[in-house]
């Protein structure tokens, strides 16, 4: 279990509680707008944490963290991840599980198990254009709509979140995003902010508000309960 960084508090990333956030190095995809560019691209170059610094933090912040959100770099990549997970749940801690979605089979068993209490899976765009925004030739489009299904089915509370940024989206992409993703629980819209750390290799940047209203309110036709983040 590699991990990259240690956020000691957050009250944003697992909803309803409060938590830290432990970082995963590396990731199998390449987004460009990727605000975690360091965890994904210099994966030999990144400062590890030591794990017994996060199992410090859990012991020191009983009471105060309700939980750990444990994203990356992509988590299902690490070796490791189901023991890791076993041992903060033994903590008292709820976990959060961010994930691109291409492990399902990885994902399904968590759930099946019971070790994560709530996903947040990434939607980088609707099946014909991911391979544009997943920043790869042949990303497993099958693998991600099989996590998908996996998390539709609700056995464990879940997000679907989808990072807006120029030039890789048109209302047409939420029409088909909201065709394939048609009652989920929630879909987020988060618009694009450029962090200073970006994989790159293309010219990002962020839509108007009102191009992001325009969005939401085509996807809200098949998920009512769309937000902009």
């Amino acid at each position: 279990m590699k991990i990259g960084g240690l956020q000691n508090l957050t009250l944003l990333d697992y909803p309803d509680k409060t938590a830290c956030i432990v970082f995963t190095n590396g990731c199998n995809l390449r987004c460009p707008y990727c605000h975690n560019a360091s965890l994904v691209t210099h994966t030999n170059e990144y400062p590890l944490v030591d794990k017994a610094q996060v199992f410090a933090l859990l012991k020191k912040r009983k009471g105060i963290l309700d939980g750990v959100v444990i994203t990356g770099g992509e988590p299902l990549l690490q070796e490791g991840i189901e023991e890791f997970i076993d041992e903060v749940k033994k903590t008292g801690y709820d976990v959060k599980l961010d994930t691109n979605g291409t492990f399902p089979d990885k994902l399904e068993r968590l759930i099946r198990l019971k070790k994560v209490d709530y996903v947040a899976m990434d939607i980088k765009n609707c099946p014909r254009l991911y391979a544009l925004t997943a920043g790869v030739k042949n990303p497993d489009i099958k693998a991600v709509e099989k996590s998908a299904a996996v998390l539709l089915k609700g056995d464990v509370p879940y997000e679907f979140r989808t990072t807006v940024a120029k030039p890789f989206f048109d209302k047409s992409c939420f029409t088909e995003i909201g065709v394939w993703l048609k009652g989920a629980q929630k879909y987020y819209l988060q618009k694009f902010k450029d962090s200073g750390d970006l994989v790159g290799g293309a010219d990002v940047s962020a839509y108007s508000d009102a191009e992001m209203q325009e969005f939401l309110n085509e996807i809200k036709k098949y998920i009512p309960s769309a937000e902009l983040r």
